[in-house]
């Protein structure tokens, strides 16, 4: 992928940038993997808002993408690179030997006309879905289960990869791109290599009309509110929050505040933390 800039012609356009959408071979979807998901604009059933910030948008389509990958020893071919508006990664669209199409993320690398494949008798190359038990130690991985069967749940974003360390009895031991180190269960299935579109976070939006064509509706800071609509709000000029720390409008702590549950049954496999301390 690369960055694309534009020509100047508005203030606004100055800086901003986008993706030259170059790993892209295939422009409309696979009607047969497409559904419609309805918009409710961070709205619960009782029409209340639940989560601010939300609403409108361009219209878009689900793409079914295929996380679980339990098609085995069938060869599959790439169709296509595609775009999808629901994510920050590229998919690519493969067909099995039997006729079935099905979509995947796509990894830097993967182009159209290469074979991938599912299952423990698949090779340790990019694009190929395999169980970590049989995954040479030191290899970048993503779309990671993190308990078998239930289909990749970690490790999908553009750019993204896990490193398998070490494996042990039971347990694998992956370094996340957090730099938290995770042990997950050795029958659990991840996909070999990076995801692509690694360039995705360097674009610069540029100008508000294009978070709102995101869904993204503006955030206003709580100092510049009045005392009844925030914590932070009031105060003659420029004021401080007023207050110990920083908070919600709700009044909850924010900004720092660890909200993990001490006790919660998956520390045990946190072996180390994304930042550098252990579990205890």
């Amino acid at each position: 992928m690369g960055i694309k800039t534009y020509t100047p012609y508005t203030p606004s356009r100055r800086h901003m940038t986008g993706s030259d959408f170059a790993e892209i071979t295939k422009k409309t979807p696979e009607k047969s993997l497409v559904v419609s998901i309805k918009k409710n604009a961070g709205r619960n059933n009782q029409g209340k808002i639940t989560v601010r910030h939300q609403g409108g948008g361009g219209k878009k389509k689900y793409r079914i993408v295929d996380f679980k990958r339990r098609k085995d020893g069938v060869p599959a071919k790439v169709v296509g690179i595609e775009y999808d508006p629901n994510r920050s990664a590229n998919i690519a669209l493969i067909i099995y030997a039997d006729g079935e199409k099905s979509y995947i993320l796509a990894p830097e690398g993967l182009t159209d006309g290469m074979t991938v494949m599912n299952g423990e008798e698949a090779e340790a190359k990019v694009g190929n879905c395999l169980p970590l038990s049989r995954v040479p130690i030191g290899t970048q991985v993503h779309n990671v289960e993190l308990f078998p069967g239930r289909g990749g749940q970690m490790v999908r974003s553009a750019g993204n990869s896990a490193q398998l360390m070490a494996k042990e009895g039971k347990f694998a031991t992956l370094r996340l791109p957090s730099g938290e180190m995770r042990m997950v269960p050795i029958e659990c299935r991840a996909t070999i290599g990076i995801v692509g579109n690694g360039d995705h976070n360097l674009i610069n939006i540029g100008k508000a009309g294009r978070k709102r064509h995101m869904g993204i509706r503006p955030t206003v800071r709580g100092s510049v509110m009045n005392p009844n609509d925030h914590p932070h709000g009031g105060g003659e000029g420029k004021t401080g929050i007023g207050r110990p720390g920083p908070s919600t409008p709700w009044g909850k702590p924010a900004l720092g505040l660890k909200t993990r549950k001490k006790n919660k049954g998956s520390n045990k496999m946190i072996v180390r933390r994304r930042d550098g301390k252990s579990i205890k």
